[in-house]
């Protein structure tokens, strides 16, 4: 039998404000994306380096990543290879593609084209954290709470114990990042997704 899987925390980053289980923590008025990436993480008072040279898809889940886990998640209590990730969206590396492709008219970036590929915001939030579970990122046309809650069953029933999962997407000036993260046998909003609908939606 299956071990039960509750959501113990959520967040958003959308609409130049962060939430955090219902609660807005920052907000930056009237600034571009590349503007408000760096309030927030200036606003987070951590310190990484490598965080100004990601783009702006991977700075999105990073920070999402950040605030989800924040005051909220134990990792000693877990060995690296039981936290999976488990993310979509609809534009893949659109957004680092697009700037790729302008780069290449005065000499190809080595610096953007390590970023046109979707699953490398996994790899810098993995990096950061030292998780090593099951990854996989989804390209879908809007949020598939279906899916998701499909995806993260399975990876958990078989390989992990906890998962951070959802929606991480940026295209120029528009962006949203959601991300829950659940886990077993511990209290929370029960994983299903109808709930998983409700808490993007609401956000």
């Amino acid at each position: 039998m299956a071990e039960q899987k509750h959501i113990t925390a959520w967040c958003s980053i959308f609409d130049n404000k962060v939430v955090k289980n219902g609660t807005q923590l920052f907000d930056a008025k009237s600034v571009g994306i590349n503007e408000f990436v760096v309030a927030v993480y200036k606003h987070l008072q951590v310190q990484y380096p490598k965080f100004y040279k990601m783009d702006n898809l991977s700075k999105l889940g990073w920070l999402a990543t950040e605030v989800l886990l924040k005051d909220n998640f134990d990792k000693s209590s877990y060995a690296p290879t039981q936290v999976a990730v488990v993310l979509a969206n609809a534009n893949a590396s659109l957004d680092s593609d697009l700037k790729y492709l302008e780069s290449v008219k005065d000499g190809a970036s080595p610096a953007l084209f390590v970023y046109t590929l979707p699953n490398i915001v996994i790899g810098e939030i993995c990096i950061r954290n030292g998780f090593k579970g099951e990854n996989t990122f989804y390209i879908t046309v809007h949020f598939d709470a279906a899916m998701i809650h499909r995806q993260v069953s399975e990876t958990m029933d078989h390989k992990a114990a906890a998962c951070i999962c959802g929606w991480v997407d940026v295209l120029g000036e528009d962006y949203k990042a959601v991300l829950f993260l659940v886990e077993t046998n511990k209290e929370g909003i029960p994983f299903s997704e109808t709930n998983l609908k409700k808490l993007f939606e609401s956000n």
